[in-house]
């Protein structure tokens, strides 16, 4: 009978659902959302890089060559909403969808009917935001951080713009909850916090950081929309309100959004070097206490982003000071991936790539934000193109470079073939060489005054636009190598891979076949004291 029965479950294990489109519509499988969120977020990758692309031409000479200013800021704005909300999160959750239930050894995540939910609400929220291009007045164009009064200006589209936030907020809500829930009640026995892999505990800090701000973006942009219908004046000056309210407001949740988008990163990164170093990852206790340090500071820096507002002193000081206290733990982190590679057996595979360029590249951009905590110096730093370098360091090679990291580690998991290494390298150097000569000149047109958000500019600043402007279309066009090298994988047209994809890899993912099958892990496995060991075990048992 037993026999029969576990028979039933292989079957139903290895074959799946029927295929067709409502099988995606429908699904509450974690690694069908999994694959709906990665896909989402590629595609708004694309929209949001060809929105680059037209700020980018626009500025690759003084003058206006191609788009009129109200376009130009359109573009600004609504690229950044894309890329954050439309591209690097859902990315990341598509991640924690595919990789969280498989590393602590669980079936699905544990509320997979509100999983379904949360991504499908996702399209909507951008069909919505995009349908504003469509109307009378244009997109919102008072950049995505909707500072009034210039974004209570805005046309038809107004409601559009808030109600596309609030199911994009929505939507982060359910997943953090579902990864959060899913990692304190349904890991697998003998697995305690101190034993997971750290991009779960990145994900259930992440998760935390997303219940805690979400709703207070919803306030800030409910109010907004209540100055602009009903009558209230939160933010109106004429009314007696203040229009410096919604920047407090709005950067209490800007900020930890800005840890929202690195510490899954962080997560990544720590899985993947160990791996490619053939050693344990070094200091595992601090990495997890140096990732929740970050997180509770990131909610006492806020107004950094306000220096140059008219702050108190003692606020400009205390803001200052908080921030660059931040650079302890993630200097931590980064000692520690140097230490887990020093002396190690390293080989560089493309994750391993991706993940060396992360440390390198990310560090730059943690430097440059160390020199805008500095009040001073942020008088003259604030809204130029020196901002732009420094958060499009941490978020490009820092979040992108991550995601694609993860991607080209697991996808011969979920596929059960190899992706081609030739390409892989080809993808990461061009990305490298690209994306530093897109962001790297910045800096220095940022020193040199240029401002941010305007179409033109002065003559001085051609020769860094030109070079800037170069590095961004070649890192668009790099970008279609992944697409190709991930069709291949997917269309089984590669080399099959083994369970154990890669010689240094530990964990439960790890332990069972490759392509993963449909249910995995319907009997928790046992994760005893000595985890590699028994992991090895497991593997046997398998």
């Amino acid at each position: 009978m037993a026999h029969t029965d576990h028979a039933h479950h292989d079957d139903h294990a290895h074959h799946g659902p029927a295929p067709g489109i409502m099988r995606w519509i429908k699904t509450t499988n974690h690694k069908d959302l999994g694959t709906l969120y990665l896909v989402f977020a590629f595609t708004m990758f694309f929209i949001g890089g060809l929105m680059s692309l037209v700020i980018r031409a626009e500025l690759f000479h003084p003058g206006l060559q191609f788009v009129r200013p109200e376009f130009f800021n359109s573009m600004t704005t609504l690229h950044a909403l894309v890329m954050i909300f439309g591209g690097v999160m859902p990315a990341f959750t598509g991640l924690a969808n595919w990789m969280v239930p498989m590393q602590i050894g669980c079936s699905d995540l544990a509320l997979p009917r509100v999983n379904n939910w949360g991504f499908w609400l996702l399209p909507f929220a951008f069909c919505l935001l995009l349908s504003t291009l469509f109307m009378p007045s244009g997109g919102p164009a008072g950049g995505w951080t909707m500072y009034p009064p210039l974004v209570l200006q805005m046309g038809e589209g107004f409601p559009f713009l808030i109600f596309a936030i609030h199911l994009m907020g929505i939507s982060s809500i359910t997943g953090a909850i579902n990864v959060a829930v899913t990692i304190l009640n349904m890991r697998a026995p003998g697995m305690t916090l101190l034993k997971m892999p750290l991009f779960c505990w990145t994900w259930l800090i992440t998760a935390y950081l997303l219940i805690a701000t979400m709703p207070v973006l919803a306030g800030a942009v409910t109010m907004l929309l209540t100055d602009r219908y009903f009558g209230t004046s939160f933010f109106t000056a004429s009314g007696g309100g203040d229009p410096v309210l919604f920047q407090h407001v709005f950067w209490f949740f800007g900020h930890p959004e800005v840890y929202i988008l690195i510490l899954p990163a962080f997560g990544i990164v720590s899985t993947i070097i160990p791996t490619f170093a053939r050693k344990t990852l070094f200091g595992y206790d601090s990495m997890v206490y140096a990732t929740a340090s970050i997180a509770f500071l990131s909610f006492i820096v806020w107004a950094h982003h306000m220096f140059t507002v008219g702050m108190p002193l003692a606020g400009e000081l205390f803001f200052m000071f908080s921030t660059m206290l931040i650079a302890v733990p993630t200097g931590v982190k980064v000692f520690n991936w140097v230490a887990t590679m020093w002396r190690g057996s390293m080989s560089f595979e493309t994750p391993m790539l991706f993940a060396v360029a992360f440390v390198f590249l990310f560090t730059i951009g943690g430097f440059s934000g160390l020199m805008l905590a500095m009040a001073p110096v942020d008088f003259q730093y604030h809204d130029t193109y020196f901002v732009v370098a420094h958060f499009h360091y941490v978020l490009v090679p820092g979040a992108v470079f991550s995601i694609l990291a993860g991607v080209y580690y697991w996808i011969p998991k979920w596929t059960g073939r190899m992706y081609n290494e030739f390409w892989g390298k080809t993808h990461f150097w061009l990305s490298a060489i690209f994306i530093n000569v897109t962001f790297f000149p910045q800096h220095f047109l940022g020193l040199a005054g240029m401002q941010r958000r305007v179409p033109d500019y002065a003559v001085q600043f051609t020769d860094f636009n030109e070079i800037s402007t170069i590095g961004a279309f070649g890192f668009f066009l790099a970008q279609f190598i992944f697409i190709f090298n991930m069709i291949k994988c997917m269309s089984k047209k590669g080399v099959p891979a083994t369970d154990r994809v890669w010689e240094g890899a530990h964990g439960l993912e790890w332990t069972v076949p490759s392509p993963a099958p449909y249910h995995t892990f319907e009997v928790p496995p046992y994760v005893g004291d000595d985890e590699t060991q028994s992991l090895h075990g497991a593997a046997k048992a398998h």
